[in-house]
């Protein structure tokens, strides 16, 4: 399983920026999929994920900002980030819990980090 990311950049603070993240391979079923962040000298941590069952968290500080929708269809995620602040310069990773098949164990992947800077 492979998760393609795209969408990073630098932005002005106040500006906004989609990321996608596309999982392709042998896949059965996904389950949670949504992305986590990790600045310099920090813990990753989760931003937003969504659950097969549609169910969405957010961490707090990105809510009201950070939109995370799901295609199930083309087993994609997109993050529409908002009215981005300095503290929300981090690498950003992409997050799916996948099955290859129906007798396989639920398995975490990632994706490469794209990065996102917001900057003035």
């Amino acid at each position: 399983v492979q998760l393609q990311t795209s969408g990073g950049g630098l932005v002005q603070p106040g500006g906004s920026l989609r990321l996608s993240c596309a999982a392709s391979g042998t896949i059965f079923s996904i389950h949670d999929m949504g992305w986590y962040r990790q600045a310099p000298g920090k813990q990753r941590e989760l931003v937003a994920t969504s659950t097969s069952g549609a169910t969405t968290t957010y961490r707090d500080s990105v809510k009201g900002r950070f939109t995370l929708s799901r295609d199930n269809a083309k087993n994609t995620v997109y993050l529409q980030m908002n009215s981005l602040k300095p503290e929300d310069t981090a690498v950003y990773y992409c997050n799916a819990v996948v099955k290859t098949t129906a007798t396989m164990p639920w398995v975490n992947y990632w994706g490469k980090g794209t990065l996102v800077t917001v900057s003035s």
